[in-house]
């Protein structure tokens, strides 16, 4: 199980891979999910034991939340990516976090690949597999590569990429993105949604002093637990609303089991 960690206790991860507000929210609003959906697991199964990171985020943080979470479950984590600079950009987000108390108790195994849709130089089987920001860096034709590879790995998996229906989002992050249809295209029986629907703008950028004052100022302290709030009901929106401002697209995949059918 989870802890209950705010979205001021994630900035520091996200100040850790030099990202802000948004991405701290962003952790938050996936780990609501991923705690629902691995409580349901976990109450079928025996506890996880490795998780795969297949892929790193394409420019927006070294998914530090998914260390978090590897922590919190005792997991083994290998973290596979075709990109040095992007595995280079986790170890030194990880040192950082570490020096501020964080992730002490994780220890990556890193893969490098040729290409995110190649994932068979990993051949050892986990109970979970992560990724974000990942599967919209492929072209249409390599993605069902990547989700055969996914499956064939791991017992559960869980993806999260930008929402191609967001235009707006995708505009100013500069990342392509994927439509909640595509992924139920492609995914077949996943369980799929809409989060991530922050109530500012993206592309809001601070100075290193209005970092470190969110980190410690009693305001901004209040200002993230409310945040932290309105997470929590966005999934009580109509779906026109979420389809159209959600930044993100999600899938989890039981892949051992039929899937069950509760709405998220």
């Amino acid at each position: 199980m989870l802890k209950s960690l705010s979205i001021k206790s994630l900035y520091v991860l996200a100040l850790a891979e030099g990202e802000g507000v948004g991405t701290a929210y962003e952790y938050f609003a996936k780990r609501l999910v991923l705690a629902r959906w691995l409580k349901n697991r976990q109450a079928q199964e025996r506890k996880p034991q490795r998780l795969l990171i297949a892929g790193l985020p394409e420019k927006y943080g070294s998914s530090l939340d998914f260390l978090q979470l590897a922590q919190e479950l005792d997991v083994e984590v290998t973290v596979a990516d075709e990109r040095p600079s992007a595995l280079q950009k986790l170890q030194n987000s990880l040192a950082t976090a570490q020096a501020e108390g964080w992730l002490t108790a994780v220890s990556p195994q890193l893969i490098s690949l040729t290409h995110l849709a190649d994932l068979s130089p990993i051949d050892e089987p986990f109970d979970l597999c992560l990724g974000s920001e990942g599967l919209q860096r492929l072209d249409a034709d390599h993605r069902p590569d990547y989700v055969r590879h996914v499956q064939r790995l791991a017992s559960s998996a869980a993806l999260f990429v930008p929402n191609g229906d967001n235009m707006a989002h995708t505009n100013i992050s500069g990342l392509a993105g994927v439509t909640l249809a595509e992924m139920q295209q492609l995914l077949g029986n996943a369980k799929t949604g809409y989060i991530d629907m922050p109530p500012f703008p993206p592309g809001i950028t601070r100075s290193d002093e209005q970092r470190e004052q969110a980190t410690s100022g009693t305001m901004e302290a209040m200002a993230m637990w409310g945040l932290g709030y309105y997470a929590r009901l966005e999934h009580f929106l109509p779906t026109a609303v979420r389809r159209k401002q959600s930044h993100i697209v999600y899938a989890l995949m039981n892949l051992d089991k039929e899937l069950d059918t509760d709405k998220h």
